[in-house]
């Protein structure tokens, strides 16, 4: 027969249930702490991922206007029929055309004091070439400016009046077109950058 344990003991055996079950409840503690550690590190890791990805996909959209992405709108293609000059055809469907019924040749890449029709600058879109359109001759500094903006470009960049302009500077390329209320260099260099030489033809003039 056992003999029964003495007072003492069971306060020695009661300390080490309490020690064995504090050093689990620890035990558990620290488990779910690593585990919300891991949780956040790979919560923190997909936002830092996600942000990258995001960045190269807007690459240079995203450049000028301060912080704003670029406001260039995309439009449906409208073929690229030669007509002869003066031949009617259907209406753009943008303001100023970027794509659609065009002279057989193009304009001279530069820059021009007068209105050309349009018919002749959607060849040049046609070509990979960027339009550039103000809408007021009497605009006299926008006008400076891109005066000084085609000297970086022996080709591929053409400047005119256009007073049919919804605003006062336009860039249109083929499909695309970037509407300005100021001359902003940062964001009409990244529009030439993105789609200079994407038309459907290429020229290397």
């Amino acid at each position: 027969m056992e003999k029964p344990l003495t007072k003492h003991e069971l306060r020695r055996l009661a300390r080490q249930e309490r020690k064995a079950q504090e050093a689990l409840r620890l035990q558990r503690a620290r488990r779910q702490r690593l585990g919300l550690i891991a949780v956040a590190v790979v919560v923190v890791l997909g936002a830092a991922v996600w942000l990258v990805r995001g960045a190269l996909r807007s690459g240079p959209a995203t450049a000028g206007l301060g912080s704003t992405p670029l406001p260039i709108v995309d439009y449906p293609i409208q073929g690229r029929d030669h007509i002869q000059v003066g031949q009617p055809h259907p209406a753009y469907n943008s303001n100023p055309p970027t794509s659609g019924w065009h002279y057989p040749a193009p304009a001279d890449w530069g820059f021009y004091n007068e209105e050309l029709p349009d018919e002749l600058l959607v060849h040049n879109l046609e070509h990979g070439g960027i339009w550039l359109s103000y809408r007021s001759a009497e605009e006299t500094e926008l006008i400076n400016q891109l005066a000084a903006l085609i000297k970086r470009y022996r080709s591929k960049v053409i400047i005119t009046q256009r007073s049919r302009n919804d605003t006062r500077l336009t860039v249109a390329a083929w499909g695309h077109l970037m509407q300005l209320d100021r001359y902003d260099n940062a964001a009409i260099v990244t529009f030439i950058n993105r789609f200079k030489n994407r038309g459907p033809e290429f020229f290397p003039d």
